[in-house]
């Protein structure tokens, strides 16, 4: 929402007092077709040489993520941790044997089949699962383990930069390729030295409409763009490292309850249950 309006106040104040200053919109009307041609063209190709297919297709998709924000909000931190609750709490009740079935098939499991919202989320499944499955086969130093997680999410956290990373690229190319357009502008302009200086001053200000062009969508859409994207990467990479803190504290000998609740005190303070929230929300789930 408020990213739809940051788009509206931008083109509005800019161009805005454009017009209020005495500015003419036409010689940016008529000039701007042929100018992002050129500078949106070359910005696409030089992106398209730059990226990997699977970077092209996920910035694709990462613009769902810049309008839409974060995929987990509060309700999912508290399922999150009721699913952690549940894992560890069998975990120590009944051994490690116990969790084989539900991390073999976790789309087939009791536990994870009540939260389904993160059981759609790959990555948050095999990474529970994966670390689970270390620890049945006697893997249980809390320190070795940490440190395989940290690594895992790190692999995750660089490849979804990645998309936030090629706008960012795009977005400081925009202005040199702006000025690409002026530049054939100007070329222009000098071919027709001989017409009168009203003719070559709309000439003139045609050519530096691609300069404005470049530097207007580089520092107004497309930097910022990327900037949303990170932080929403950000913010969506705190729900995995939820996953790491509740079960290294597991490891560490600590009771269900305990574990669960060091993850609490990690979530994101804008999504971070109160205490009595998740001591309600475990207190109501059934015995597995």
């Amino acid at each position: 929402m408020f990213q739809i309006i940051g788009i509206v106040l931008l083109f509005g104040l800019v161009f805005g007092s454009f017009i209020m200053s005495g500015g003419k919109m036409d010689v940016i009307i008529e000039a701007a077709p042929h100018e992002l041609m050129c500078i949106l063209g070359a910005g696409i190709a030089s992106f398209l040489i730059s990226n990997s297919m699977t970077t092209i297709k996920a910035t694709a998709g990462g613009f769902g993520k810049i309008f839409k924000g974060p995929k987990w909000n509060a309700a999912d931190y508290r399922d999150l941790l009721s699913l952690l609750f549940l894992l560890t709490k069998t975990m120590k009740s009944k051994g490690v044997i116990a969790l084989e079935s539900h991390i073999e098939k976790p789309h087939e499991s009791t536990i994870f089949g009540r939260y389904a919202k993160i059981t759609h989320d790959h990555f948050a499944v095999d990474f529970i699962c994966d670390t689970l499955r270390m620890m049945t086969m006697n893997l249980e130093d809390p320190h070795q383990v940490e440190d395989a997680m940290e690594k895992q999410l790190e692999k995750h956290h660089h490849e979804a930069l990645e998309p936030a990373h090629a706008l960012q690229s795009l977005a400081d190319a925009l202005p040199a390729l702006g000025i690409v357009a002026a530049v054939l502008g100007v070329i222009k302009t000098m071919g027709s030295i001989t017409e009168p200086p009203a003719v070559l001053g709309g000439m003139i200000g045609g050519a530096l409409v691609g300069t404005f062009l470049g530097v207007f969508m580089a520092y107004g859409l497309v930097a910022p763009f990327a900037l949303r994207l990170t932080s929403v990467v950000n913010e969506e990479g705190a729900f995995y490292k939820i996953i790491q803190a509740v079960l290294v504290a597991h490891l560490h000998g600590n009771a269900a309850q305990i574990s669960v609740e060091i993850g609490r005190g990690n979530v994101p303070s804008p999504a971070q249950p109160s205490f009595a929230e998740l001591e309600e929300a475990l207190s109501q789930m059934p015995n597995e």
